[in-house]
């Protein structure tokens, strides 16, 4: 297996991380069982104990239109797909010109924004395990049980670009910081916001170190200057703490936090028995 050195301080969007071997997954006779897969690392926080890494080749970077389907390939970045879309008048993706990552990773945590979701418009994954159809899949808010790695997703094909949405998801937004993040930290609860929450413990603009929780939008976890895995595990633990104590809600994080002491049933991150 052809193998990588990267640099996750530069690839990851929350800028944390150190220089660490990834796999390139070429085809599914290669072993990938013992692996993490990972993509173009925008709501990823690596950390100092990394599981094993793979990365999917450049030759599932691709876009085609066959029998009234549109089929993209997982390691296709959001940007190049909303861009397709664009130019080719293809509507119902105008929403994911807002969603960095690849194709793989949206499809894997059906990304979306509100009621416009990956799996709105989705036919079937093709992974190492197979091909499945929408309805084959659990899925639900942020979540798969897909449990192999992604190397195409087929969506239905229908025209009319809406140039009117993609101002919508723009304005939706405005109030996200610049300052590097992995996106939302945690998921929203039933009725509820995590932003909300977050702000009503104490925690919005509180800073440790280098890493802090937005002054702009309070479920961001942002890297203010030279942030560390450590800090922004103490942020997310304690955010969990004063909020799990004054609303009796476990917030559970939408950040994928890859570090071999944070992952698994074990994780003390997962509810509140473990903290």
């Amino acid at each position: 297996m052809k193998k990588q050195n990267i640099n996750f301080s530069n690839l990851s969007s929350i800028k944390i991380g150190q220089t660490t071997e990834v796999s390139i997954l070429e085809d599914c006779t290669q072993r990938y069982e013992d692996y993490h897969i990972i993509g173009s690392c925008n709501n990823i926080l690596m950390g100092t104990k990394p599981p094993l890494l793979l990365k999917l080749s450049k030759k599932y970077d691709y876009i085609h239109v066959e029998d009234n389907l549109l089929k993209i390939g997982a390691a296709s970045p959001s940007g190049k797909v909303a861009s397709f879309c664009k130019k080719h008048n293809i509507a119902n993706f105008e929403f994911i010109s807002h969603l960095p990552g690849t194709l793989g990773g949206l499809v894997f945590m059906n990304a979306g924004l509100k009621e416009f979701e990956i799996f709105n418009n989705l036919v079937s994954v093709t992974t190492c395990n197979g091909n499945f159809v929408k309805n084959d899949i659990n899925y639900g808010y942020r979540y798969t049980d897909i449990n192999a790695p992604i190397l195409e997703a087929t969506f239905l094909l229908s025209y009319g670009f809406d140039k009117e949405k993609l101002k919508m998801f723009k304005a939706m937004r405005k109030n996200q910081p610049a300052t590097p993040s992995a996106g939302s930290c945690f998921k929203n609860p039933k009725g509820d916001y995590a932003g909300r929450l977050i702000e009503a413990v104490g925690l919005k603009g509180f800073r440790v170190g280098g890493m802090e929780f937005s002054k702009e939008h309070a479920n961001f976890l942002v890297n203010i200057q030279n942030g560390t895995f450590d800090e922004a595990v103490f942020l997310i633990q304690e955010a969990q703490k004063r909020v799990y104590s004054e609303f009796n809600i476990w917030l559970e994080c939408e950040i994928k936090i890859l570090d071999k002491r944070y992952m698994g049933e074990n994780s003390p991150l997962l509810n509140p028995n473990r903290i």
